[in-house]
């Protein structure tokens, strides 16, 4: 395997002796979305943290034709920025997986071995080993792209070239929401129990703050008892009152008032 140090060209060597060579390799890309995800989220320790596909690609390729760029990530949750910017900076695309994304990875990178000349697979499972040493025998040059830490040794054995993601590879995605509940945060108040002595504004002494004293307490043989408010006197015996009347009243209008029956006349003896 080709090491980063042994690509580098000596700063020694005169430009007018070796004319620029012009690189005519095409180049596809194929990215593991979940494994990558996983080891940014593992060397960040951030679930936020996001790969930084304008920074990274480029590095990639180094000046070779890009063929295809395809994203493959598992389930439904695929963000559609992320499709769109893929789509607007390099034509690519993401393609969903119903289970793991290795087995459509793999079929693909079958697929382009006769039409590109150089694979670029941004994973570092290790399940990815007999597709890398089936593409070599296929004359393919096979480059892996991943987190060390989280990278198998083999694949990077097996590879032609392996690029290290580092963190100045990855950013870290806030929301609109949580930007602007960090720009309107209230400022902390200034604590109220401040043993120093002088204001931190004019430097003056701070004049400590009056406590009130406690109520006195009075003598219990002092206190006058509070009266009772009840309903005046009286008021009984005129509701009394007002009832004996009423009964009059009705038993006068009874006798006043016809009946309905005649009178039994008196039985006379013939």
């Amino acid at each position: 395997m080709i090491s980063k140090q042994d690509t580098t060209v000596s700063e020694d060597m005169e430009k007018d002796k070796f004319p620029p060579i012009k690189i005519q390799q095409k180049v596809a890309i194929l990215i593991d979305g979940n494994n990558i995800e996983r080891s940014v989220h593992h060397l960040m320790a951030d679930d936020s943290a996001m790969l930084n596909f304008d920074l990274v690609i480029p590095r990639l390729l180094s000046g070779r034709s890009l063929n295809r760029l395809i994203y493959f990530r598992e389930g439904k949750s695929i963000s559609s920025k992320l499709a769109e910017r893929l789509h607007n900076l390099f034509y690519g695309q993401v393609q969903p997986c119903h289970k793991s994304a290795d087995i459509p990875l793999s079929i693909k990178a079958t697929q382009l071995a006769s039409k590109v000349d150089t694979i670029v697979i941004m994973s570092g499972d290790a399940d990815y080993i007999e597709l890398v040493i089936h593409l070599k025998s296929e004359g393919v040059r096979v480059e892996i792209a991943a987190v060390r830490e989280t990278t198998a040794s083999l694949m990077i054995e097996h590879a032609n070239f392996f690029h290290p993601l580092e963190k100045e590879d990855f950013f870290t995605y806030q929301s609109k929401n949580v930007k602007a509940a960090k720009s309107h945060s209230p400022t902390p108040l200034p604590n109220k129990q401040d043993s120093s002595p002088f204001s931190p504004s004019s430097g003056l002494p701070s004049q400590a703050p009056s406590q009130s004293a406690p109520p006195a307490q009075q003598d219990p043989e002092q206190v006058t008892p509070k009266k009772k408010v009840g309903r005046p006197r009286g008021s009984k015996a005129a509701k009394n009152k007002s009832k004996a009347g009423s009964a009059k009243k009705a038993n006068a209008s009874a006798k006043n008032k016809p009946s309905r029956y005649r009178p039994s006349m008196p039985h006379r003896d013939t």
